[in-house]
């Protein structure tokens, strides 16, 4: 990791090099495919917070959903998602997105991506809440395959910059001009914390574009990786912009339940390709019970209500998902690495089932941006996780996610490229200001408030919602905010901190959504308001 940071410093001349036309936060799916494509005319500077690879892109297993067979059309891909997400889509965004897809596939495929084949063609799976196979995939590590081939291809390009170890503070915005205060919600760029020296740096640009993933850290049960904790979403609401449909946060129903390992998520494709989810106390499935349809094919959110419904019916610690009536070389072949981790923990899912959970998995909801990826504030464009773009509407369609990530990247990108004459370049900036804090002598503290946090909000604002429930989240809100505020306003910032900030800002804009929300609709399912209402509306939150 400190090697990483050295020879990635070193390729953009040192912390004090900021002479970049764009700046990108974020080195996942969306971040990076942004910065190939304006690295084709302008310099783009990439920050991450600690690894490069260390975002959600590397963890996904699943896929990418492209209609790639002939028996298949975008009609139907953009219905699947529509049904999925309960009708509250954009569903120009929906077709945006659907009709781009194949082209993000042949972008993928000539950066060297090795797709799983058959017959010469791209080999196409199934998952939950699709009609068709439509799943392009490697193995079942597509994301760690595409993160490789992205940032291979990144490192190659000599107009982009790629700095990893910076955890990102705010925004540079108007009222941090040097020569006036403007008051201006434009932004300029990022403060942000330098993780090795401890020192914070100005980095400023024409544009930036936000890409930091979502927020799902914010939960005691996750499959999202430990940075994963809404820092760009509480970044772009501080500076002034709209965010939406944040109640809408996606529990994966299939978590590994093992006590040594955590946030270990066993693909949507296991399903996909025959897996049944039995309960362990009965030995029989369950799922005829909440969708006979469908069965362990439908969308996640009724299967993952399905699971927490089973687990406190009769008092489980988890439930079964059992692919081994397959041909054992089937489910090897399938799914390697799962395999692999599995028979390394006692566990061999060619002979017997895999103790599952639901934990959260996906932010569906997130920062307001248009089909051009541009947000409320004037400079900033946003891609990938942190948005809501109107793509996923009340729940994410299995493998959509990869997708939106690439669609809007580029979409971002090419608007940025198409809109540069209007770019003005930035004005001088105030240093960051430590002259009032000193080093924390109570670290404890933010341990301790960052473990409450999680703990709470799976319990008060998980699956299955009250009122009372989330009155109770938001009182331990309100008192932990002004502890954290009082906290950040007197010591100096660490990564830990800004999480803690930014976690609890998260927290914050998720009860306030599923507060706001009077009815039950996809992700978002309150004993208070079982009903539907009849017509679909975002929750949009104002600054």
């Amino acid at each position: 990791m400190e090697m990483e940071q050295q020879v990635e410093s070193e390729r953009s001349g040192g912390a004090a090099d900021h002479a970049h036309d764009v700046l990108i936060i974020g080195s996942g799916a969306a971040g990076l495919t942004a910065a190939l494509v304006l690295a084709e005319q302008r310099r783009v500077l990439v920050l991450a917070k600690g690894a490069l690879d260390g975002g959600s892109t590397n963890w996904a297993q699943g896929g990418i959903a492209a209609v790639l067979d002939e028996g298949d059309t975008f009609d139907n891909h953009i219905r699947d998602t529509m049904i999925a997400g309960a009708g509250l889509n954009r569903r120009e965004t929906v077709e945006f997105v659907v009709e781009n897809a194949p082209r993000a596939i042949a972008r993928l495929v000539e950066l060297g991506v090795p797709f799983n084949a058959e017959a010469g063609s791209l080999h196409l799976t199934r998952e939950g809440g699709h009609s068709h196979r439509r799943i392009v995939h490697v193995d079942d590590a597509t994301g760690a395959a595409v993160q490789k081939a992205l940032l291979k291809a990144a490192r190659e390009h000599p107009n982009i910059t790629l700095l990893p170890g910076r955890t990102c503070i705010d925004f540079i915005t108007g009222r941090h001009e040097a020569a006036r205060y403007s008051g201006s919600g434009r932004v300029w760029g990022v403060y942000a914390l330098d993780e090795a020296s401890g020192k914070v740096e100005a980095h400023t640009a024409r544009a930036t574009i936000l890409a930091t993933g979502g927020a799902g850290r914010v939960y005691q049960f996750s499959t999202a990786p430990r940075g994963a904790t809404g820092d760009g979403i509480a970044m772009a609401w501080r500076a002034g912009a709209r965010v939406s449909n944040m109640e809408m946060m996606q529990f994966h129903p299939t978590c590994l339940y093992h006590l040594e390992v955590k946030n270990f998520l066993i693909t949507e494709a296991v399903r996909g390709e025959g897996g049944r989810l039995i309960n362990p106390r009965t030995g029989k499935r369950f799922m005829a019970f909440y969708d006979a349809e469908r069965m362990e094919l439908a969308p996640r959110d009724v299967v993952a209500r399905a699971i927490d419904a089973e687990i406190k019916r009769f008092g489980l610690d988890y439930v079964h998902l059992d692919i081994s009536h397959m041909p054992a070389d089937f489910v090897r072949g399938h799914f390697p690495n799962i395999h692999d981790k599995l028979l390394g923990l006692g566990i061999d899912m060619t002979r017997g089932p895999i103790p599952v959970v639901p934990a959260q998995h996906y932010t569906c909801g997130g920062v307001l941006i248009d089909l051009t990826g541009r947000t409320d504030l004037p400079g900033l464009y946003a891609a990938g996780e942190c948005t809501e773009s109107g793509l996923h509407g009340a729940n994410r369609l299995a493998s959509n996610s990869l997708l939106e990530c690439f669609v809007f990247g580029e979409a971002a990108a090419r608007d940025i490229l198409r809109r540069w004459d209007s770019f003005e370049a930035p004005p001088p900036v105030r240093a960051w200001d430590e002259s009032r804090v000193t080093d924390s002598d109570e670290e404890v503290v933010i341990k301790q408030n960052w473990t409450e946090i999680r703990r709470f909000m799976w319990n008060y604002v998980g699956i299955v919602r009250t009122n009372k429930r989330l009155e109770r989240a938001a009182h331990r809100i309100a008192l932990l905010t002004e502890e954290v505020n009082d906290y950040y306003g007197h010591f100096r910032v660490t990564t830990d901190l800004i999480e803690l900030r930014n976690l609890l800002q998260s927290a914050d804009l998720i009860v306030r959504s599923a507060r706001a929300r009077h009815e039950s609709r996809g992700l978002h399912y309150t004993l208070d308001h079982p009903q539907t209402d009849a017509e679909a509306r975002d929750t949009v939150l104002v600054p």
